[in-house]
């Protein structure tokens, strides 16, 4: 474990560790970078320099056309759905103590699918129609497993086996609604499902990029009261932490990152899963990495983006995310398993 700094201006300090810091600074390298790939990569195929020349106002108007309008939407969507997916892991990991915490696990974004189904399939209606429907989706279920896991407080055990229960549930219902829509719709929800950053534009990232303006500060502002959490409510309690009144806004929010992030890009399998485990072992650190799980999280979906647009055969990212994620998973709970450290 690397030594900590300290930077003091006046009667101002920073706490600050050079592993940490140079972490974060490679991870939001490789996800700029591959968000700029990502632009270039088409059937107009464009270089480095022809992307960054029309990010910068220097490229023709047909290349700024291309860039700015078509397919930087769609890195910029990528981009913010993988920093919310990594805060919102690495939220709900810190409270159930559990490092299989996940909202993918346990409901929240299994409830968020089940709000755009009901949209596609009974309701009807456009993408925003779908993107309100998924995040209401997501609100709800949270609300229902908070209120059931509620025992004169909420413990992370129980929220994580109320919330497994509660995406069994979900997703046979969601099964369900599939089997019954007809052939049209039923493509359209599946597609949806996988998760995809196929077709984004602005309407989808600027919702988006509002929702992680306003919640992602939120959630760095708690990362001190996650990590007291992390030694137990007594512990916490002890050193000044209100246990249940920070852990409920930080459900919250993570919620808030949660939904936002699959209204915009359906329920992208595995990264709030892995992003906060990957940071946690890149900075080798103990506790929770706020910082670096949103940037791994978004180089996550980002470069596994780009794998989809070099693959011969066009697919979601959610597809590769989730191939990713079960290996991930797999080795996750053969270290658990063998008595490794996880």
């Amino acid at each position: 474990m690397s030594a900590s700094r300290v930077l003091r201006a006046g009667t101002f300090s920073l706490r600050w560790r050079p592993r940490s810091v140079a972490v974060c600074v490679v991870l939001a390298c490789v996800a700029l970078g591959a968000a700029v790939v990502v632009v270039g990569t088409g059937d107009l195929p464009l270089s480095v320099a022809e992307v960054l020349g029309a990010l910068t106002g220097q490229g023709d108007r047909a290349t700024e056309f291309v860039v700015l309008d078509l397919r930087l939407p769609r890195a910029v969507t990528g981009l913010l759905a993988g920093i919310a997916l990594g805060l919102s892991g690495a939220i709900f990991q810190s409270i159930t103590r559990n490092p299989l915490g996940s909202p993918d696990l346990i409901g929240f974004t299994t409830g968020s699918a089940t709000g755009a189904l009901l949209q596609i399939l009974v309701v009807g209606g456009g993408a925003a129609a779908i993107a309100a429907s998924s995040m209401l989706g997501a609100v709800l279920t949270a609300l229902a497993v908070y209120l059931v896991a509620y025992r004169g407080g909420v413990h992370g055990y129980r929220l994580v086996l109320v919330g497994i229960a509660a995406a069994a549930m979900l997703e046979s219902f969601n099964a369900y609604l599939i089997t019954r829509a007809e052939l049209r719709e039923a493509y359209e929800a599946a597609f949806w499902l996988t998760g995809s950053l196929n077709g984004r534009n602005w309407q989808h990232a600027w919702p988006l990029a509002a929702g992680v303006v306003v919640l992602a500060p939120v959630a760095l502002a708690f990362g001190r009261r996650l990590r007291m959490g992390e030694l137990g409510d007594d512990a916490a309690l002890a050193l000044g932490v209100p246990v249940q009144r920070t852990r409920a806004a930080l459900v919250v929010t993570g919620v808030g990152l949660v939904a936002v992030a699959t209204a915009a890009v359906g329920p992208v399998p595995f990264v709030a899963l892995a992003a906060p485990q990957l940071a946690r072992r890149l900075t080798r650190r103990p506790g929770t990495q706020p910082v670096p799980a949103a940037l791994t999280g978004a180089a996550l979906l980002v470069c596994s983006d780009l794998v989809t647009l070099h693959l011969p055969i066009p697919l979601p990212v959610g597809v590769v995310t989730g191939v990713l994620g079960g290996v991930y998973l797999v080795w996750l709970l053969s270290a658990e398993g063998t008595g490794g450290r996880v």
